[in-house]
């Protein structure tokens, strides 16, 4: 019997693989706009403690799916207009999970991040 094609993520998003231990790991896609918030930095840092900075694979975030999706939802509305892709569940039917609203926000350089997002 064939499998269910999986989504994958739109140009201009990144999948991360979330969920803590003991949960079922969700995909999302994410913005790559997303990926210079000090938020998701934070998440990045995270990531790095639990699987180490060499992790091979689909960048996976070591947090509640609920918590990843309430941090994803304040990125989206830092970033309000600047930019028109949301967060969006690709286990779901590749549903957005969030909407936009304008507030400001620092951007931070991830130099030491870009081994994470080798495939």
């Amino acid at each position: 019997m064939p499998h269910r094609a999986e989504m994958v993520a739109p140009k201009g998003c990144v999948t991360v693989r979330v969920g803590a231990d003991g949960e079922e790991q969700r995909r999302f896609a994410v913005p790559l706009g997303h990926l210079s918030h000090p938020l998701f930095a934070a998440l990045l840092e995270e990531a790095e403690r639990e699987y180490g900075f060499r992790h091979q694979g689909a960048i996976a975030i070591p947090c509640r799916v609920d918590r990843f999706v309430q941090v994803e939802s304040v990125i989206d509305r830092d970033l309000g207009e600047h930019h028109h892709q949301h967060l969006l569940d690709l286990d779901n039917c590749g549903a957005t999970v969030t909407g936009g609203h304008n507030h400001s926000h620092s951007h931070i350089q991830l130099p030491r991040f870009v081994g994470c997002f080798r495939a």
